[in-house]
């Protein structure tokens, strides 16, 4: 099956834009770049490559035979009609939210996507920790509804790699806001940096992809406010720069958890949001969440919050 996605296109730009970071950070912030935590970064991308060319192939082919059960026909000819490319891409931008904060909420698939926030620091080598076993999650169920609409596989898999090249800017701290307008509607550096943050106001927020308005209108948007320094990774670090431990330490951690769990509680650690326990031994991003905000109730709102660990949640 041919590769329709556009990213492998744009590798060469990925790389000398994280260059051209490595020398604006060298000058301004030292500490965007750490040598052994960007080799990690670059080898998550490698895998991600080699990982996508092995499993691929079987989301085409279930997109291919849903295909078949399409609702609406747009011809032979679909790759001309102009409108359905800017509709197909909304439309996958939104599918994109929805697996996305499925990545948050349901371990099984936190599991795979934990991948791309393990790192302690925020600069475009971190947007390259993609996952290698987000084959194994299913999450190409979500396209399903796009595909059952009449859009071709090979077109949503042209807007999905579209909307993974627009992603890839946002990963830095070198850019501090955009334009107003620009914000108010677009996925920003700013925005996307509270998504990577451990701060428990920050926890689970800002899921978009291309288009911040859809966490604006499901209740998942939280500015960056600048009151506190942002803290990067997932609430309970990696302490290991390990390639292996890095991609599967989430899935272990499930596995043994569901070991030991009773029989009637196993489901949930598949299936529950990460943190989850059935003792409640272990806090989730809400939990964190809810005890901030009842600490902070009456303290001024520039007090520096101090990190709290023991879960599994990431930002």
């Amino acid at each position: 099956m041919p590769d329709f996605s556009p990213t492998q296109y744009a590798v060469p730009g990925f790389v000398l834009l994280v260059l051209i970071e490595m020398i604006w950070a060298w000058r301004r912030n030292p500490a965007a770049y750490e040598p052994k935590d960007t080799l990690v970064s670059l080898s998550f991308g490698l895998g991600s490559t080699i990982a996508g060319a092995l499993f691929g192939g079987f989301a085409l082919l279930v997109f291919i035979e849903a295909y078949e059960y399409r609702l609406f026909d747009m011809g032979p000819e679909w790759w001309t009609i102009w409108w359905a490319w800017p509709l197909c891409f909304v439309l996958d931008d939104l599918k994109y939210y929805w697996v996305h904060r499925a990545g948050h909420r349901i371990r099984w698939m936190w599991a795979s996507h934990v991948n791309h926030h393990s790192s302690q620091h925020y600069n475009l080598s971190t947007a390259l920790r993609q996952s290698w076993t987000g084959a194994f999650t299913f999450g190409l169920l979500f396209a399903l509804p796009l595909i059952l609409l009449g859009f071709h596989p090979a077109m949503i898999a042209i807007c999905a790699g579209f909307n993974l090249i627009y992603q890839f800017w946002i990963h830095t701290e070198a850019i501090d806001r955009m334009p107003r307008w620009f914000e108010a509607v677009m996925n920003t550096p700013s925005h996307h940096r509270v998504h990577h943050a451990t701060n428990p106001r920050y926890l689970d927020r800002n899921y978009a992809g291309v288009f911040i308005v859809w966490d604006k209108m499901f209740g998942t948007f939280e500015p960056e406010t600048g009151e506190e320094k942002i803290r990067y990774g997932i609430v309970k670090q990696l302490g290991s720069f390990n390639l292996l431990w890095a991609v599967f330490h989430e899935w272990i951690g499930m596995a043994q958890d569901i070991w030991r769990a009773p029989w009637r509680h196993k489901l949930g650690y598949l299936l529950r949001e990460p943190g989850w326990t059935h003792d409640g031994s272990r806090d989730t991003s809400d939990t964190i969440r809810d005890r901030w905000r009842a600490r902070t109730a009456n303290e001024p709102s520039d007090t520096a919050e101090k990190p709290i660990a023991g879960t599994e949640q990431a930002a």
